[in-house]
């Protein structure tokens, strides 16, 4: 009874991270990304790829941290892990669940190129702000 009640338990909280993530990255895909993020990473045209995402996040850790992203982050960053391990599980098995995962992991990129750019944003604007208070 109790494993039962345990299982309940995991399974409403993962399904709780799941729509959290969800309507992060939904919030996210609404951002257009400016040309700036898009040379900085290297990519000639606005095509992220799933596998965008962890480049995309070592870029934010070189910027200074951006408080108001930083769990939306760490939530992404295990959901991406989650879609990772389930797109490649799913892959000979049920195709379509991988396309999806593929797809999610696509948005995860997408989230961490506006975190990106939400962090040089902020960068610029300290250093203009420390920059005027200098003079």
């Amino acid at each position: 009874m109790i494993a039962v009640l345990i299982c309940a338990v995991l399974l409403a909280s993962l399904t709780q991270f799941v729509y959290y993530c969800r309507s992060v990255l939904a919030s996210a895909s609404e951002v257009e990304l400016s040309d700036h993020v898009l040379e900085v990473a290297g990519l000639v045209n606005d095509s992220l790829i799933a596998d965008d995402f962890k480049r995309f996040l070592q870029l934010v850790r070189l910027c200074p941290e951006h408080a108001p992203d930083r769990t939306q982050v760490r939530a992404v960053g295990a959901y991406y892990n989650l879609l990772h391990s389930l797109e490649h599980s799913s892959r000979k098995l049920t195709p379509s669940i991988s396309f999806w995962a593929a797809q999610e992991q696509q948005r995860c990129s997408h989230f961490a190129a506006v975190v990106l750019d939400r962090s040089i944003s902020s960068s610029r604007d300290l250093f203009t702000q420390h920059a005027a208070d200098s003079l």
